[in-house]
């Protein structure tokens, strides 16, 4: 159905129906927004199943249903509030009976940007609390108190400050610190889902420094905080400590692809830095092989996905090595690897670039050389070749095929 005919069917039974959140936002941003939600009030649970018996319902606490509007499945819930009366984010009390007024919805939402509401079909902007003008002023501020009752919030409020390159009031930094204690808590899968989103950003490194500027980072990211004041010799990095390059490297890994797990290895390609003794300092020998200890722990902790986790362990292992190569047999290698890695050999070259700068040929050419490499077989291989002198063969011929191409 049409949003007209949407709205025009709960209106006829006394209800009222609002965009609210993210699309509202975005139209103040002046940006097309991903998805509409809305908000219905005024109506029961039983009389909105009754106007909409094919709409699933996918809430559990609360009532949300997806119907189909304009082409596009959309969230449809009820006003609610919500009241704290345990730690985490499942301590919350909510109700959501037909008097419950979009005000009082918006007030649990958690920055101002997100706490507006349009009401259909005219469009009445709703914005009890100053986010028209926080979007204005490009600033991130807390609608309340409330912010508090969920610690993950904080992390929220970093990421929106780095998906629109927006500030955070102080106020709001005070809040975030708050959080500080129950976030050590929190289900992990929450923090890694704020990380994931975080990584979309044109400057990732945004999230980063304001949970750290909030004292957040060590107990959400403590393998990134763990950086932080790690030296490096002046004379290759100039940017400052492990930290400083890691948030150099991240962004311009942004600036060049929107892959996010190109995003997270270059967030985690001198994570072995972080372990490296002081007395070591300003050099980090062998943190390669450091990094993917620090890489296991973090999984263990956050359960990351598999590719993540294997292409981050592939670039920890091969950053420092992979434009130093000068043999044609290591060099094949090489190639086939990130041919075989979770990796493109854009993203790949993307990581690369951002953290040594300019690329060998064997790396910008890499792609297609690999596949032709990736020809050669072992069917291809003289009679006289058997058994595991077969591998050799072909290691001989790829090298060998290399330096031809090379020399192209």
């Amino acid at each position: 159905m049409t949003e007209q005919a949407f709205v025009e069917h709960l209106r006829a039974h006394g209800a009222r129906v609002f965009l609210v959140g993210g699309c509202v936002r975005d139209a103040l941003r002046g940006v097309p927004a991903s998805d509409k939600d809305y908000v219905v009030s005024g109506i029961t649970e039983a009389a909105f199943q009754a106007l909409f018996p094919d709409a699933p319902r996918v809430g559990k606490s609360f009532p949300v249903f997806l119907v189909e509007i304009d082409g596009a499945s959309c969230e449809v819930a009820f006003a609610r509030k919500e009241r704290k009366q345990g730690t985490g984010y499942r301590g919350f009390a909510v109700s959501f009976s037909p008097d419950v007024t979009i005000e009082e919805d918006l007030c649990r939402r958690d920055t101002t940007m997100n706490a507006m509401a349009r009401e259909l079909p005219d469009g009445t902007l709703y914005d009890p609390y100053g986010g028209r003008e926080d979007v204005a002023q490009q600033r991130v501020r807390a609608v309340s108190e409330h912010f508090l009752e969920d610690p993950v919030r904080a992390l929220r409020a970093a990421r929106q400050a780095a998906l629109f390159d927006y500030t955070i009031t102080d106020e709001t930094i005070a809040y975030m610190r708050v959080c500080r204690d129950e976030l050590a808590h929190e289900p992990t899968e929450r923090l890694f889902g704020e990380l994931s989103r975080a990584l979309t950003a044109a400057r990732p490194s945004a999230f980063f420094r304001w949970l750290h500027a909030a004292d957040l980072l060590d107990v959400t990211f403590p393998e990134i905080a763990a950086l932080i004041g790690k030296t490096q010799p002046v004379a290759f990095h100039p940017e400052g400590d492990a930290f400083e390059h890691t948030m150099l490297v991240i962004d311009r890994v942004a600036a060049e692809t929107d892959d996010v797990l190109a995003r997270f290895c270059g967030l985690a390609h001198d994570i072995g830095k972080g372990v490296t003794p002081v007395e070591m300092m300003p050099h980090h020998y062998g943190h390669e092989l450091k990094g993917l200890d620090v890489l296991a722990a973090w999984d263990a902790r956050m359960r990351l996905p598999k590719a993540w986790r294997q292409a981050a362990a592939f670039v920890i292992r091969q950053h420092m090595r992979a434009v130093r190569l000068t043999k044609c047999g290591k060099i094949a290698t090489l190639l086939l690897a990130i041919r075989k890695s979770p990796l493109s050999f854009a993203a790949f070259n993307a990581v690369t670039r951002a953290d040594h700068g300019a690329l060998p040929p064997y790396l910008v050419h890499g792609e297609a050389w690999a596949e032709d490499l990736a020809k050669i077989s072992g069917r291809d291989a003289p009679e006289r070749v058997k058994g595991k002198e077969i591998a050799a063969w072909i290691h001989t011929q790829q090298a060998a095929r290399l330096r031809e191409l090379m020399k192209q």
